[in-house]
């Protein structure tokens, strides 16, 4: 599979809001938030040229810290981006990230193949190896063999992805003869991988069409990329990835509020773009855009701020 990002481009896209309301990503004003802002900011990003939106995936979160951090409330990542196919039309749809070691490879490859085809050829399948201990446990999947789990439902999505009749190889399921459809509009859904330890990036390396890296800070970007492409050399594949970033909270233009711990950029929009070129310069092609903001309304203002005097700079 090509990458998706036109060649020689920065792009922009988002995580959107609400969707989960976990402690490390959600604003206060999300937890009284419902699925009009997530419909309302997804909506707001295609007319803001971002390149794509995206929703997580947990199917639950064990009690005790994780649940006292994380929250319980994790909209389910197939059902949303189903509705936001459905009311949006250009903006690509990413799984940000799903988690395939828990469910049978053809029934996350039905499900994103319909996904892609409801919405016109829109769909990124972002994957992970996932980390809550407790969901392992309480759906029965053996955490410890997550990564060789997660590795043969990679094989055997793809592998259904790409024929009509596919056929699986892995240990833990075995080919069944069965032939799914409705096939993807596209050639063949592209899988992008999150993660950023070594055998994540392994894995980006040798299965993936793109990479979207997890807590990676910008100076450890430029040593990752390099490792994956040494691999992929190693392997005769492709130089060409989609390569992502997580940028730092943004805030366009001087704040008039405190934006809390932590870097923040923020600054005028010449500065910022400068940043994030930065990252373009080692071979990102599409940044993933946290905004700091107290509110719906607010929010939508960073993005058109981004949008019309952020965005222009990126690619010059």
């Amino acid at each position: 599979m090509a990458p998706v990002v036109p060649s020689g481009r920065l792009v922009y896209g988002m995580q959107l809001p609400v969707q989960t309301k976990s402690k490390s990503t959600a604003e206060p004003w999300e937890r009284d938030a419902g699925v009009d802002a997530i419909v309302t900011v997804a909506q707001h990003a295609e007319n803001t040229g971002f390149f794509y939106v995206g929703v997580c995936d947990h199917i639950g979160v064990p009690a005790g810290p994780e649940a006292d951090h994380m929250g319980t409330t994790w909209y389910d990542c197939v059902a949303t981006l189903g509705m936001l196919a459905g009311l949006t039309r250009t903006v690509r749809l990413v799984s940000t990230v799903f988690i395939p070691a828990y469910r049978h490879p053809l029934a996350t490859a039905k499900s994103f193949m319909t996904l892609d085809n409801l919405s016109n050829g829109r769909i990124v399948l972002g994957v992970g190896a996932g980390h809550l201990r407790g969901e392992f446990d309480a759906l029965g999947v053996p955490f410890e063999k997550r990564g060789a789990l997660t590795d043969e439902a990679l094989d055997g999505i793809r592998a259904a992805f790409d024929a009509e009749f596919p056929k699986l190889t892995g240990e833990r399921f075995r080919d069944g003869g069965m032939g799914l459809g409705p096939r993807p509009v596209q050639p063949s859904i592209p899988i992008w991988i999150g993660g950023k330890a070594r055998p994540a990036l392994r894995r980006v390396a040798l299965r993936g069409d793109g990479w979207i890296p997890q807590a990676t800070p910008r100076e450890q970007m430029t040593e990752d990329i390099a490792y994956i492409r040494a691999l992929r050399e190693e392997n005769g594949l492709p130089e060409a990835l989609d390569i992502g970033f997580i940028t730092e909270p943004v805030h366009v233009g001087t704040p008039t509020w405190d934006l809390g711990d932590g870097p923040v950029v923020s600054g005028k929009p010449e500065e910022i773009a400068e940043r994030m070129r930065e990252m373009g310069e080692i071979g990102v092609n599409h940044l993933q855009v946290r905004f700091r903001n107290r509110s719906l309304t607010e929010l939508q203002d960073q993005m058109s701020a981004w949008h019309t005097e952020v965005a222009p700079l990126l690619n010059d």
